[in-house]
């Protein structure tokens, strides 16, 4: 079992920052993939970054060069910097960590951007 919790989410305006967190409750070093998914209001959940265990990341072809997907290890912790947030970025933001071959999601974190 893993436990994922995110932190970060807010309101903010077009052009501005954000940084969630997603902490998890054990090691992540070894885990196959962690990413972000985000869902939108009538719209399916999409993924938006990945991270492997070599550390190997992928994007969404709608956020490459504005967010960045990273971890620290020791802090059990994965981070999703998003920088030049749009409007069309507004959506819940869900943690996802497979350990192996289960998915794991945590709660969401709410990001609200305006123009």
């Amino acid at each position: 079992q893993v436990q994922l919790v995110e932190s970060g989410g807010g309101s903010v305006q077009a052009g501005g920052s954000l940084r969630l967190s997603c902490a998890a409750s054990r090691s992540i070093g070894s885990f196959r993939v962690m990413g972000w998914y985000r869902q939108a209001p009538g719209k399916q959940r999409e993924l938006v970054a990945s991270i492997t265990s070599s550390g190997s990341t992928n994007y969404a072809d709608s956020v490459e060069g504005r967010f960045t997907i990273s971890r620290d290890i020791a802090k059990n912790t994965v981070y999703l910097q998003a920088n030049s947030l749009k409007p069309e970025d507004t959506a819940v933001y869900y943690c996802n960590a497979m350990p192996t071959f289960v998915n794991y999601w945590g709660q969401g974190t709410q990001v609200t951007v305006s123009s």
